[in-house]
């Protein structure tokens, strides 16, 4: 190999023997060496890369999936608005069907309610046909002329008095321009109710035992009345203090001589929820389920129509008796 390689260098020609054809021979070779050595390397360098197109192809379809499979958590502050919004619709149905605060303005049911108590008030059994029973302490809307002397009050901070109108729209705060009373209810419909001199105050002939009333407070208070028969479909109210409330009494020379009309009345309010430290149930007291009180049946729902709100009235009752206790 060393002669060729040296030969070849010289470029010194050779015979035809069999030397040069050999040397010829060998020198053609290795062209076609290196040739196939360059197709190998080609067929590699080919191979390779195609080896290498999966094994991207696969990084590819991993990162294109790990988008679908995780998917990224939203913002809270994206998030904030959206459950705000929630928040308020609940607030408005539950206000709307359900339960609303009101604040106590006067002090006309002390002691059973102070100034400045909030309670909450059952919206929802009304909706069952119950109607307002003996004893039960009731919001219900100015049935004309009660309040017409009563100003509205209202922060004169524009700032408070928006944020304060948005809040008892969604019944998270008493409104300021609802004209709402909050009295107790003494007689209802086909009742009738009488209080002379000092007391007692009676219905249809008995005597009430009213231990709930303002001390030094006398059951009649500063005015006498009746016998006065209620009408159906309405109710006789007074306030716990009795010398400190305009209620019925003072109403008599009105449209309904002073009897307040069933569609009126708001809801029964059956707990102070605030201050904390006042925090009671308001129950139905023990002189109202004297026998004999009642002058007739109590109300049930017309069955025409309404056989579902028949169905439920059991379970409207059996609501009402626990929160009594």
């Amino acid at each position: 190999m060393g002669d060729l390689v040296i030969g070849a260098r010289s470029g010194a020609g050779e015979p035809e023997g069999a030397g040069g054809r050999t040397a010829r021979s060998a020198e053609s070779a290795e062209p076609s060496g290196s040739v196939e050595d360059t197709a190998a390397q080609s067929a590699e360098d080919q191979s390779g890369g195609t080896d290498d197109v999966p094994a991207a192809a696969e990084e590819d379809e991993g990162s294109a999936e790990a988008p679908s499979g995780e998917r990224k958590p939203r913002s809270f502050w994206k998030e904030l608005p959206i459950l705000i919004g929630i928040a308020l619709i609940l607030a408005l149905v539950i206000k709307t069907f359900f339960v609303q605060a009101f604040s106590i303005p006067s002090e006309s049911m002390q002691n059973t309610l102070q100034v400045g108590d909030r309670v909450l008030v059952d919206k929802l059994t009304p909706w069952f046909g119950a109607e307002p029973e003996r004893g039960e302490v009731v919001v219900f809307h100015d049935p004309g002329g009660w309040l017409n002397d009563e100003p509205a009050q209202q922060s004169n901070n524009s700032f408070v008095r928006g944020l304060q109108d948005v809040l008892s729209f969604v019944g998270l705060m008493p409104s300021a321009n609802e004209k709402d009373l909050i009295k107790r209810v003494i007689a209802v419909g086909g009742d009738t109710v009488e209080c002379e001199g000092e007391g007692p105050v009676k219905v249809n002939g008995i005597a009430l035992d009213e231990p709930y009333i303002f001390p030094g407070n006398t059951p009649c208070g500063t005015k006498q009345f009746g016998p006065v028969h209620v009408p159906e479909g309405r109710i006789w109210v007074m306030g716990d203090h009795r010398a400190d409330s305009l209620d019925s009494r003072y109403h008599m020379d009105q449209p309904g001589g002073g009897t307040v009309p069933v569609g009126d009345v708001v809801g029964r309010a059956f707990v102070v929820a605030w201050p904390l430290d006042r925090w009671a149930t308001l129950p139905v007291p023990a002189t109202f389920d004297q026998k004999g009180l009642a002058a007739a049946e109590p109300f049930v729902p017309p069955a025409a129509g309404t056989l579902g709100a028949v169905g439920l009235w059991p379970l409207v009752r059996r609501v009402r008796r626990r929160i009594d206790s």
